[in-house]
């Protein structure tokens, strides 16, 4: 897939400033080191992927570009953009094998799941496309919570491709220093999986898994989960939201 020259020129402005507001972002146009903070050579470029004949918990990847895919070892170190979001508008197409398990985290603490959930009838917020329980890391991994499950289960097949589309709404606060008072909370204006709406004018009090404590920021990277299992990509878009009316 041949990238556009007007996405290579928006990567080019993220590398060198910020991109105009409401300007959408190629985040997989160009060198990968000029959108992501510390990129590991195990998220790599590729022409196909496909779930593994001989393991359908992976997937192999054919050398080329227009994807790139944490493949085949499914493992790889998470990837945060270099922009900071606040308000925010994202597409993302991905691809996954039977139970594995990804996500986007809107500044790196609110995470939107992506995981093989196809065919559920009980969905919690750990599914496909919910909003991930709070947890805690110490003494052992545990949710404090089941989170925020989708309306409805959209999860397509494992190695089919999938959209998953979101407007987020950052945190409001008001005041500085020990008079900083948060006014509103983040909040979901949408979000799809596969054209259907499984959030829509949802709040969230807190940011989600064991980053549920920690402070609530008015702008923040773009995180795309690599170290949980086998995941690949060949649309991912952001832009800046304008304020909410």
């Amino acid at each position: 897939m041949t990238r556009p020259l007007t996405a290579l020129l928006i990567t080019c402005v993220l590398a060198g400033g910020a991109a105009r507001a409401g300007e959408w972002i190629d985040l997989l146009a160009g060198d990968p080191a000029s959108v992501f903070q510390k990129v590991d050579p195990a998220w790599h470029a590729a022409k196909s992927v496909m779930i593994d004949p001989a393991n359908p918990r992976k997937l192999v990847a054919e050398e080329g570009t227009g994807i790139f895919t944490n493949a085949p070892k499914g493992t790889a170190r998470d990837i945060y953009t270099r922009k900071e979001f606040g308000d925010i508008a994202l597409e993302i197409e991905f691809l996954i094998p039977q139970r594995s398990n990804s996500g986007v985290k809107m500044m790196g603490l609110y995470e939107i799941q992506i995981t093989d959930s196809f065919g559920k009838t009980k969905l919690t917020g750990s599914d496909c496309g919910g909003i991930y329980p709070r947890a805690e890391l110490l003494p052992k991994y545990r949710h404090l919570d089941e989170g925020i499950a989708p309306k409805t289960n959209a999860c397509g097949k494992p190695g089919e491709w999938q959209k998953l589309e979101i407007a987020f709404r950052a945190a409001r606060h008001e005041g500085e220093g020990a008079a900083r008072k948060k006014v509103a909370n983040a909040r979901y204006d949408r979000v799809a999986l596969n054209g259907q709406v499984i959030h829509e004018n949802l709040e969230v009090s807190s940011p989600t898994g064991h980053n549920w404590t920690k402070p609530e920021p008015a702008k923040g990277s773009l995180m795309l989960q690599l170290d949980h299992g086998p995941v690949a990509v060949r649309r991912f878009v952001a832009k800046d939201l304008p304020p909410a009316k």
